[in-house]
């Protein structure tokens, strides 16, 4: 049986990226991350997919006119690596409808809050300034709704008194890199689906 083929979109550093690419690279997921895209040349974690012989794009998204026009450069460069599944790890772009419909069911994103909580940006200070005592992180499938899609899984993270954003953004990325492989995981080896909007894990449905 062939390697479910992976595609992940990023904007920076890569990190939650490189743990998946890891995973995919010691055995611990039935899949291969066959491409990267990033929406800026600059994008450390290009460099991190090139030194893993991952074939890598840049779609500017300055270089279009439109949120459609960079959308169908974007879906122009995912569809040539025929990828089964697309995740978002880190990219730090809103996708139109039609898009998100594009890839239905087969994309994924990782978002630094126990959803549906605090969406959107700045997360971590937002939590604090809220005094919160919980926070973590979310992998969800992708929808036209922003942050708003089906959850699959959550970590959470307890918030200490002394914990600047720095501190508390550092243990929620530690369980990013945790939780991100081990969902796609469950999608490349067929135990994760969604079915009529509906997560299903295995014989679960969430």
């Amino acid at each position: 049986m062939a390697l479910a083929r992976i595609t992940i979109l990023i904007s920076g550093r890569g990190s939650n990226m490189a743990a998946v690419i890891d995973a995919a690279a010691t055995g611990r997921i039935e899949g291969a991350v066959t491409h990267v895209i990033s929406n800026r040349a600059d994008a450390g974690g290009l460099a991190y997919a090139r030194q893993h012989g991952i074939a890598t794009s840049v779609v500017d998204h300055r270089a279009h006119p439109s949120r459609d026009a960079f959308d169908a450069a974007l879906a122009e460069a995912i569809d040539r690596g025929e990828p089964d599944l697309v995740v978002l790890a880190g990219f730090m772009r809103i996708l139109g409808a039609d898009f998100v419909n594009r890839y239905e069911g087969r994309m994924l994103n990782i978002h630094p809050s126990l959803l549906p909580a605090y969406p959107g940006t700045q997360t971590h200070r937002r939590v604090l300034e809220d005094h919160g005592q919980r926070h973590g992180c979310t992998v969800h499938f992708v929808t036209p709704d922003v942050d708003g899609g089906p959850i699959v899984a959550q970590a959470e993270v307890r918030v200490f008194p002394d914990d600047d954003v720095a501190t508390l953004a550092a243990r929620v990325l530690e369980q990013e890199h945790r939780l991100l492989p081990e969902v796609v995981g469950w999608f490349c080896d067929g135990r994760l689906r969604l079915d009529a909007g509906r997560v299903c894990i295995d014989d679960m449905v969430k």
